[in-house]
């Protein structure tokens, strides 16, 4: 998968993030490869939910894609 296709995933999994918890802020969806775990840590801890409770809800909001 191309980088550019994986930016534009991102993109509209961070839009369904936004929707669905309206606490999330562009700040605290901010993506950059070499702090993806920094961002999951950030993310259980605003959401209070474990690492694989985080996964799953990506997983089912990239699953409904468009």
């Amino acid at each position: 998968m191309n980088r550019e296709k994986l930016q534009e995933d991102w993109k509209h999994l961070k839009a369904k993030l936004l929707k669905k918890f309206s606490v999330l802020t562009e700040d605290d969806l901010f993506f950059r490869e070499d702090q993806k775990e920094e961002m999951y840590e950030r993310l259980q801890m605003i959401l209070g939910k474990n690492r694989d409770e985080l996964i799953m809800v990506f997983n089912a909001l990239d699953s409904n894609k468009k």
